[in-house]
């Protein structure tokens, strides 16, 4: 009993201790790095900047999926094709060595022509024949396995970057920095964000593939061509798609997969929005970057895709047609 009571005091003594003789100094800290209110305010700038690429991507599938109701497993490989595409006319060495902005130019209109022609060569003579959706999800993925290993042929397996804005300085903000390429891209990226909201608002284009979203069979009873309201909305989805991947490949790097690994958060931010919004698209991409960047303060970065899911979860526990969905009656 007597050694008992000698051993807690001295417990205690030696716990304490090494708090009172090492505990740093106020510059010591401030060496040690920026405090938690800095890192979150980071983190925060850089989720913004992922979820508006992010949301680039979404906005063009949830539009296939609110007018046709088809989930294009394939989306990931239309980005996976804009980014390797302005890597070979930019810094390939069989390229022609274009500057990276007419090079991403190209691959916006390359995304386009390629969703055009997924339109009219696959899904349109699919809906013809009066193909079911479960088919068509199915036709989906064979048309992403095929696309992601053309890829993966033509381009390799070698990680790739852009020759022109690679390594840059930060621009000190205050508590957070940023460099000029990734403060260009948000920009660039919340523009042509707020670019197809105006499209959707405030174009007759746009009127008609919100009412084809909303009801296809009165749009086309109303006169609407929905054939081509269609092959729009698939050439925007391509070429956005395409945008998103040069932005992603730019802040990150460009791999012949990466369009793949975007797929789940697309799928997430689009179900947590709302399913065939293209706002609601917008919305639930900023939710899960922001999630997934704010993640990494007290997890590791590897489970920062895993936390963004679980928020999803969360969410839909919630409020099940997701941000901005529409409540609906099943049965």
């Amino acid at each position: 009993m007597r050694t008992q009571r000698l051993f807690v005091p001295a417990l205690a003594l030696f716990l304490v201790t090494p708090l009172a003789v090492t505990a740093p100094a106020q510059g010591e800290q401030a060496a040690r790095g920026p405090g938690f209110g800095a890192r979150a305010l980071q983190a925060l700038v850089d989720g913004v900047q992922f979820g508006v690429i992010i949301a680039i991507t979404a906005v063009g599938l949830s539009l296939v999926f609110g007018t046709i109701h088809l989930i294009n497993f394939a989306h990931g490989e239309f980005v996976t094709i804009g980014a390797t595409f302005a890597f070979f006319l930019n810094a390939s060495p069989a390229g022609p060595g274009w500057h990276l902005i007419p090079a991403a130019l190209a691959a916006v209109v390359l995304g386009a022509l390629l969703g055009a022609a997924v339109d009219l060569g696959v899904w349109r003579p699919l809906r013809a024949r009066g193909t079911g959706l479960i088919n068509m999800f199915i036709v989906t993925i064979g048309l992403s396995l095929l696309l992601r290993h053309i890829v993966l042929v033509l381009y390799g397996t070698r990680p790739g970057s852009y020759a022109q804005y690679d390594i840059q300085r930060a621009i000190d903000l205050g508590p957070v920095g940023i460099t000029p390429r990734d403060l260009v891209v948000t920009l660039l990226s919340a523009a042509t964000l707020l670019g197809v909201a105006a499209l959707l608002q405030r174009t007759r284009i746009g009127t008609a593939v919100r009412a084809v979203s909303d009801n296809r069979d009165l749009a086309e009873a109303s006169g609407i061509d929905v054939r081509r309201v269609v092959l729009v909305v698939w050439m925007l989805g391509g070429a956005l798609a395409a945008l998103g991947g040069v932005f992603f490949g730019l802040v990150e790097i460009v791999t012949w997969d990466m369009g793949f690994k975007l797929l789940l958060l697309m799928f997430a931010a689009i179900i947590l929005g709302g399913l065939g919004s293209a706002y609601g698209a917008m919305a639930g991409s900023l939710v899960i970057g922001v999630v997934a960047q704010m993640s990494t303060l007290w997890f590791p970065v590897d489970l920062q895709y895993a936390w963004a899911l679980l928020a999803l979860i969360v969410v839909l526990l919630v409020r099940p047609q997701g941000i901005l969905g529409h409540a609906e009656r099943v049965g």
